[in-house]
């Protein structure tokens, strides 16, 4: 029954009631006292009912503008989820999500080409079946572990593609816990450091000569000779960034001292005097930028310059700022080791007069 049809069958009610009203009163006193009062009541009750509906209507409106934002607020939602889900599903970078068995419960696309399986295929399956059979007992024992650890864990194991050769893999584990502190899921970011191996390994440095920077005239054969008495400070807030750049330095015959922070590292700078800096550009608390500047003040009291490069993991970083900031020179973390080793050849190569000026009078 519409609003309109409602209204029109009261005021039909109230018409009723005033003929009867009318006819009442022609009849004996009594019966009319009585008929009047129950015409009254019943008025009064007609009344409270037009009341009720429109106290009704006004409610339903204010639901109608409820549903519309509760309907706009899901539109939303979905728009973000979808945006959320895009990021996971189109990431560079493989990822998973397991339960705390290893039992995949998510992977998106990088990991399924990474592994050479299908992506709806990997649902469901344990994520053991596809690790080297030499480290799967170990992989079994650091999910054991888990329970005891409440720190993102960095695991080193080699990962055997369907139909492929096994390959060196470094895989971030960060937990999900429920209400009650147990594991509900794992999430796990799988990255192929075979390459990285490779390098961190080889006993000998080398560079063809066309990779030889134009500001380093060292012969060739005596190349890794010249790195060894090079002392590179490196800074970086994540610890497995700054391990791997210390071993790829290190593995060329540099000296390496890292540490976690910018104050970390200018405590270092009053100890001794790095020939190359080497700087992560976002970390907590003081940045590589606040770093750079407070070096070249240090640089100003002590009468001597340390030649430094930016290293960030973002893609959007603008190389211009690094520059502009103090650094001569800027690295995405996923540049090739050999390109690290060229920066800090050409930096080092750069000062090397003015540092061996500056040690001979020191």
């Amino acid at each position: 029954m519409s609003d309109e049809n409602f209204r029109g069958y009261i005021q039909l009610i109230h018409q009723q009631i005033a003929v009867l009203h009318n006819y009442m009163m022609q009849s004996s006193p009594p019966l009319q006292k009585k008929v009047t009062e129950a015409l009254e009541e019943i008025a009064a009750a007609l009344e409270n009912l037009q009341l009720d509906i429109e106290e009704m209507q006004t409610s339903l409106e204010a639901s109608a503008v409820v549903e519309e934002e509760l309907f706009g607020q899901n539109q939303q939602a979905m728009q973000e989820r979808q945006y959320y889900y895009d990021l996971f599903q189109f990431s560079p970078d493989a990822y998973l999500v397991t339960d705390s068995n290893g039992v995949i419960l998510k992977a998106n696309r990088a990991i399924a080409t990474l592994l050479h399986v299908p992506q709806n295929y990997l649902v469901g399956k344990p994520l053991a079946v596809y690790i080297a059979q030499s480290d799967r007992m170990s992989f079994r024992a650091l999910l054991n572990q888990l329970p005891f650890i409440s720190d993102v864990q960095n695991w080193e194991i080699n990962l055997c593609p369907r139909g492929g050769n096994s390959f060196a893999a470094l895989l971030k584990v960060a937990q999900c816990l429920d209400d009650a502190g147990a594991i509900e899921a794992l999430r796990i970011g799988v990255h192929d450091i075979s390459e990285y191996k490779q390098v961190v390994t080889q006993p000998a440095f080398a560079l063809n000569r066309e990779d030889i920077p134009a500001q380093v005239t060292t012969p060739l054969t005596v190349l890794p000779h010249a790195l060894d008495d090079l002392q590179v400070l490196v800074v970086d807030d994540e610890a497995d960034a700054r391990e791997f750049v210390t071993a790829v330095l290190e593995s060329h015959g540099i000296r390496v001292t890292a540490v976690a922070t910018a104050a970390a590292a200018l405590e270092a700078m009053e100890q001794f005097h790095p020939d190359v800096l080497v700087s992560d550009i976002r970390m907590p608390y003081e940045d590589g930028y606040s770093l750079i500047s407070k070096v070249r003040q240090l640089e100003a009291k002590k009468g001597w310059h340390i030649p430094a490069a930016a290293l960030t993991a973002y893609l959007e970083e603008d190389r211009s700022k690094a520059l502009a900031a103090g650094f001569e020179s800027h690295l995405h973390k996923l540049a090739q080791p050999t390109e690290l080793i060229e920066m800090v050849t050409r930096l080092a190569g750069r000062a090397s007069t003015s540092t061996s000026a500056i040690r001979s009078t020191g």
